[in-house]
């Protein structure tokens, strides 16, 4: 079986298609479009998110073709020779412009586009959504499990719990939003991820005794040995057999690494497993936490002062309990040099038309004060309005502003390497310590603001009398 993120072309919807075909015989495969990718609503009631997922994508539509298999199943679905003719020899030949991988992200800023023509830019739609939205929302669920964990090690487990294929990248986009190790192997060797697991109840239940798995376990992997305590008894059995072990290793030179709890209440479980390993010596011995946690689980042990030195995060994390995806959006703003939007009764889904810049705005302590859309000749004013319709008039706060929008693609190739997983971690990381923690509550967070500039709202209501008057 082929990698099914080697080649991508049929990863797409078929309306991408029918609509591709359609410009076609239209003689429109020339014409100039621009489209923006922003979503609408913070994912888990948070006041952000976090962007991710861009160096997979860029690398998806640099290999975006055709194979002879592909057209072949393609004419018996009925589309055109012609047409076929078309997708055989293409390529992606636009330009991509976006922000960091990383970056912290608000609703509604347009946070990539695409250039190119109307066909290249429509067909990549359905994987551009695909691949931003899943790991912009596991990206952001990480950030805020490391939020509540704090300096605490946080370890992804999520696998076997993910959604197929989707794993590899969730493990990517956790390491993104502050994750340090992963449990997914192939993800590890494909992104130079740092791996880290330790034993199933399975390893226990195959030897006689608990005594004898773990006696077996330190002997192939001395110090790096974590001895899962919790498959009989933790208390009266796994703790004590631990410390026995541990002891064993000393005489022999060697350290026991740590312990896993992975049922029960931490808590009390972890308290107690501190309790007994320092009474017995063993300070240096760690304890991991794992067991269906989440962002709000980690915050309670931690307020609670659990002695615990790693989280174990699967389901939640891989999967983004409880949101089942982030709403992104990817919408054609300008056609031929002319902007064009999307109406709707809904203010929140009014379009903003045309070719835009993205904004930030720093406090004098320079942290984020605000982001502002704007045309490309008003990067130099702060007045807005109200997103997304344009309701209220304001001057944005903040002393200095930079311009988010950087060029990644050019006629269809990567023009600036792209960070590795861990590079990408630490500009999060370093974006997030600018993000005000009101906006980082998980309770009723404050809303970040976002304006529109003076022109785009002209814009908008220009078009808008132009349409009801047709």
């Amino acid at each position: 079986m082929k990698n099914p993120f080697l080649h991508t072309a049929l990863y797409t919807d078929f309306y991408e298609l029918t609509m591709a075909q359609g410009y076609f015989y239209n003689h429109k495969q020339k014409e100039a479009a621009i489209f923006d990718y922003f979503y609408r609503t913070n994912p888990f009631n948070g006041g952000y998110a976090v962007f991710a997922g861009l160096s997979t994508a860029l690398a998806m539509i640099q290999s975006f073709y055709f194979s002879e298999k592909d057209i072949d199943y393609l004419e018996q679905q009925g589309f055109q020779q012609e047409f076929l003719d078309y997708l055989s020899n293409f390529t992606f030949t636009g330009d991509v412009y976006a922000v960091s991988e990383g970056e912290i992200i608000f609703p509604h800023t347009p946070v990539l586009r695409v250039e190119g023509n109307i066909i290249e830019t429509q067909i990549i739609e359905s994987l551009l959504l695909n691949i931003l939205n899943f790991q912009s929302l596991i990206a952001t669920k990480a950030a805020r499990i490391k939020y509540a964990a704090k300096d605490t090690l946080l370890l992804e487990f999520g696998l076997r719990r993910a959604q197929g294929w989707g794993g590899l990248l969730a493990s990517k986009a956790a390491i993104i939003g502050g994750f340090q190790k992963t449990s997914n192997v192939l993800s590890a060797q494909r992104y130079n991820l740092e791996a880290s697991g330790t034993m199933a109840h399975s390893w226990i239940q195959v030897f006689n005794t608990e005594l004898e798995a773990f006696r077996a376990y330190a002997n192939i992997y001395g110090n790096q040995t974590i001895l899962l305590v919790d498959t009989y008894d933790t208390e009266n059995l796994g703790i004590p057999n631990a410390i026995k072990v541990a002891h064993e290793m000393e005489r022999k030179g060697k350290k026991l690494k740590g312990i896993r709890i992975d049922s029960g209440n931490l808590l009390e479980k972890s308290k107690l497993a501190r309790k007994m390993l320092d009474e017995n010596g063993l300070q240096y011995v760690t304890i991991v936490l794992s067991n269906q946690l989440d962002e709000f689980a980690i915050y309670d042990l931690l307020s609670n002062n659990a002695p615990v030195d790693a989280f174990g995060v699967g389901t939640a994390l891989s999967v983004g309990i409880p949101d089942a995806a982030l709403d992104g959006i990817y919408k054609l703003v300008d056609i031929n040099g002319k902007p064009t939007m999307k109406f709707s009764d809904d203010k929140a889904k009014i379009t903003m038309p045309g070719k835009k810049e993205l904004v930030r705005y720093y406090n004098s302590n320079k942290t984020f004060a605000g982001d502002g859309i704007c045309y490309p000749e008003e990067t130099g004013n702060n007045t807005y309005y109200s997103i997304p319709a344009g309701d209220q008039k304001f001057k944005m706060k903040g002393s200095k502003s930079k311009l988010l929008l950087t060029k990644v693609m050019e006629e269809g190739e990567m023009i600036v390497d792209q960070p590795t997983v861990y590079e990408s971690q630490q500009y999060f990381l370093s974006r997030f310590a600018q993000l005000p923690d009101d906006f980082k509550s998980f309770q009723n967070p404050q809303k970040y603001i976002v304006g529109i500039s003076p022109e785009i709202v002209k814009m908008q209501q220009l078009l808008k009398h132009k349409e009801e008057n047709v």
